[in-house]
């Protein structure tokens, strides 16, 4: 369960008070606890995270629109795609100290879930899900001035990282190659791509995400690293 300190930090650092605090719970709460406890009357976070994803989307899309205006459309896509992927987000459920509060079931955390990047990604988008309901979206841009923004401000994003591109650059310095990525498994709740990266027929990468694209981004970085 949400830890007292957890809960105080929220209200000391960041300003955050659930008026509902069932959402909170929610939040950090898998699908494998949810499963174990019925008796605790707690759903998982897979809605909240459905919310919070395009919740995430829309407050980072306008604060790139309104403060990086000398960005054109296909450089604000590049850095909210950056800002957005597994990898970003993941880092920030770490800092905050959000692996520390989620529940889950006995398997999942035998198996190592707790330090699951996807895993992570989830519950980040989830709790950004729940303070939009609990208190709407002046909160999460408050939430995200604090946490987020900072970043953003500190270059941390680079608008040219694309890692498509760059791969692609980086495989046809000598001429024409087949880059193929092809969609292996689709998960529906949660939304998850696993994606796969050919080279010439030769299977080169994997790479998961929330959509299609963001898991050809992680293919390519993946095989970005391999090959350098």
């Amino acid at each position: 369960m949400v830890s007292t300190k957890f809960i105080d930090q929220l209200s000391t650092k960041y300003k955050i008070n659930f008026d509902n605090p069932k959402l909170l719970e929610e939040a950090f709460t898998h699908s494998s606890y949810a499963n174990e406890h019925p008796e605790a009357g707690i759903r998982d976070y897979e809605k909240l995270e459905f919310l919070g994803d395009a919740v995430l989307e829309l407050a980072i899309s306008a604060y790139l629109y309104r403060n990086f205006s000398e960005l054109n459309e296909g450089e604000l896509t590049r850095m909210r795609s950056n800002i957005v992927d597994t990898e970003g987000f993941a880092e920030f459920a770490q800092k905050f100290g959000f692996p520390e509060q989620i529940n889950l079931g006995h398997g999942e955390e035998k198996a190592g879930a707790r330090a699951r990047k996807t895993l992570l990604e989830d519950v980040f988008e989830a709790f950004n899900g729940a303070l939009f309901l609990d208190q709407g979206m002046d909160a999460v841009k408050h939430f995200l001035s604090l946490t987020v923004f900072p970043l953003i401000d500190a270059g941390k994003f680079d608008a040219s990282r694309d890692y498509k591109t760059d791969l692609q650059e980086l495989l046809q310095q000598d001429g024409p190659v087949k880059i193929e990525y092809t969609v292996l498994q689709e998960e529906q709740t949660p939304s998850r791509f696993t994606v796969q990266l050919a080279v010439n027929d030769q299977v080169l990468s994997q790479g998961q995400g929330h959509n299609k694209k963001a898991a050809e981004q992680e293919a390519a970085k993946a095989a970005l690293t391999k090959l350098n």
